[in-house]
């Protein structure tokens, strides 16, 4: 039990550190211009992403269905990054 309170404790301190990348960033350059919400719904996606990934690991037993699984999570959280990113499917949420 304690092994997979610690996985969870990593997964948002991960978050958090990766969230801390932009925020610097915008500390040094105009070339970052990230809002509130920006923030929110990137740590909302990997919060997400990292919580499915746990949830995979503790249910399934098979270790080639988590590793198909999770994979899957990653490629989706990808494709929705680069949508909100730059728009490659050209949907009305695109952040160019």
């Amino acid at each position: 039990m304690i092994t997979q309170n610690k996985r969870l404790v990593s997964i948002v301190l991960t978050v958090a550190l990766l969230l801390l990348i932009p925020f610097i960033a915008m500390q040094f350059t105009n070339e970052v211009d990230w809002s509130l919400f920006d923030f929110m719904v990137a740590g909302f996606l990997l919060l997400s992403t990292g919580f499915l990934c746990e949830l995979v690991l503790r249910r399934i037993d098979k270790m080639e269905h988590r590793i198909a699984i999770c994979a899957a999570i990653l490629v989706a959280l990808f494709l929705m990054w680069a949508e909100l990113a730059v728009g490659i499917f050209g949907t009305p949420f695109a952040g160019s």
